[in-house]
């Protein structure tokens, strides 16, 4: 009576559901070749199937086609059902190959453990079908595992790289942010000695020490599961504030319940400081460590938003230091570099911490004073040319200096300077002539004192 199977198994024993099972038959006897192959045929199997009289022809398929069962007969005459096996294994050692024979236990016993997948009685050929499904199966379940195997022992590679990977610091938080554990990276991140001393310390307290960072971090974890690239800030052993960026996934226990979560935790305080001081770079003049003028116009725009917003007025102290080419020409391109400088620390020493002074020229400055009005701003610089009136220094320095206001004078950075600027000239014009007359003047007075000297009779030195 032939053995009927399930569709499933006998679409199971075609390795992937969707080809014939492809079966090579090694017999010198056509008609029982036949007979095995219409088995599986009355087995309803989807079956491609060839057929090998001799080693010559059973190498040569082997060799041109790939087969997921070979049906065998112990003696084929000049060759056995060993040699078959054998070469079976030298070609494809994973494919099933299933014995025909009325043979001993012995004989059984000696195909077994040479490799054979199993034995069937030839008297009983009717279980072939059978027998083959559950070998191609076995086959497929193998494969699966061993695919299963090698992705678990990758996987297991790649966390221990990671794990044992300096860069990295890895733990496992509980539901409050605690740490449960955590690798040597993280241990090294923190400042401790050794696992334990991190787990001590942090037994009562979050790791992440922000609440609303922590509450942040817990409730994507809630929500979505997981979570990317997140930036928080971690403490020191010697608590010093770490910056760190945080990735990682939600931990569930059987219930589906919220056990915890696994981060990979990456230091970014240095990447953050390189980052903070590139953009003061961008944002500085090199010379006189002032804002420069892509600041100024940050600023400006910012404060006009804000005087909108508010409606209070901000101003703009416009400065042009007098004389820097006949400084360089005189005293030298460092002396000239010198006075800029100066003129940068006299800003420093009068200006608010809220003042923004910024070098927008070559000897042209600019100072931003927010709620600031023109009679206030006025004030502010003459106090910084009183300043650079009492510096000692040579060769001397003066600057002239006109103001504006926001929105008196303008509501954008160019008419303000503008405006600002004409005033600094109307100032120059008004100075230039009074400030000539007096040098004249001064210097006449001083010659005709010293002629007067010179005149004058000197006393006779006292005699011993």
């Amino acid at each position: 009576m032939p053995v009927t199977l399930s569709r499933e198994t006998r679409q199971g024993c075609a390795l992937d559901g969707r080809r014939p099972m492809r079966i090579l038959v090694a017999s010198p006897n056509a008609v029982e070749a036949e007979s095995f192959i219409h088995e599986f045929q009355r087995a309803q199997f989807a079956l491609f199937s060839q057929v090998a009289r001799d080693a010559r022809e059973f190498v040569a398929l082997l060799r041109s086609q790939t087969f997921d069962v070979v049906v065998s007969v112990d003696a084929m005459g000049e060759w056995t059902g060993l040699q078959a096996l054998e070469l079976l294994h030298q070609s494809d050692p994973q494919v099933p190959f299933i014995l025909v024979s009325d043979n001993s236990d012995d004989v059984v016993t000696e195909y077994m453990l040479s490799g054979a997948a199993d034995c069937v009685d030839r008297n009983r050929p009717s279980l072939l079908p059978l027998a083959a499904a559950l070998a191609v199966e076995e086959r497929r379940l193998l494969d699966e595992r061993k695919r299963a195997e090698e992705e678990l022992s990758r996987s297991q590679a790649l966390y221990s790289a990671l794990s044992d990977n300096p860069a990295y610091g890895i733990c496992r938080l509980d539901e409050q942010g605690r740490p449960m554990e955590a690798n040597q990276a993280l241990v090294t991140m923190l400042g401790y000695s050794s696992q334990a001393e991190l787990l001590a310390a942090y037994v009562a307290t979050s790791l992440i020490a922000s609440s609303s960072e922590r509450a942040q971090l817990l409730e994507d974890y809630q929500l979505v599961g997981c979570i990317d690239r997140l930036e928080v800030e971690l403490t020191h052993k010697d608590g010093t504030p770490i910056k760190a960026r945080v990735a990682g996934r939600r931990i569930n226990d059987e219930t589906a319940v919220l056990d915890g979560c696994e981060v990979i935790v990456e230091d970014i305080t240095t990447q953050r400081a390189l980052e903070d001081h590139l953009r003061q770079l961008a944002a500085t003049d090199p010379l006189t460590g002032l804002a420069n003028y892509r600041r100024l116009v940050e600023v400006v725009d910012a404060e006009i938003k804000r005087s909108q917003r508010t409606g209070r007025p901000f101003a703009v102290l416009l400065f042009d230091l007098n004389g820097l080419k006949q400084i360089n020409d005189q005293y030298g391109h460092l002396s000239g570099d010198r006075a800029l400088r100066r003129l940068a620390n006299a800003f420093r020493l009068s200006c608010r911490s809220i003042d923004t002074a910024a070098r927008y020229a070559g000897d042209e400055f600019a100072i931003v004073l927010p709620e600031t009005g023109v009679r206030e701003a006025r004030a502010i610089g003459r106090r910084i040319c009183e300043h650079l009136a009492l510096d000692p220094e040579v060769p001397r320095v003066s600057t002239s200096m006109g103001a504006s206001s926001h929105p008196r004078d303008g509501n954008t950075l160019d008419e303000l300077v503008r405006s600002a600027d004409r005033a600094l000239y109307q100032v120059k014009r008004r100075a230039e002539r009074p400030i000539n007359r007096r040098t004249r003047l001064t210097r006449r007075l001083r010659a005709n004192a010293a002629r007067s000297r010179l005149d004058r009779p000197q006393p006779l030195a006292a005699q011993e």
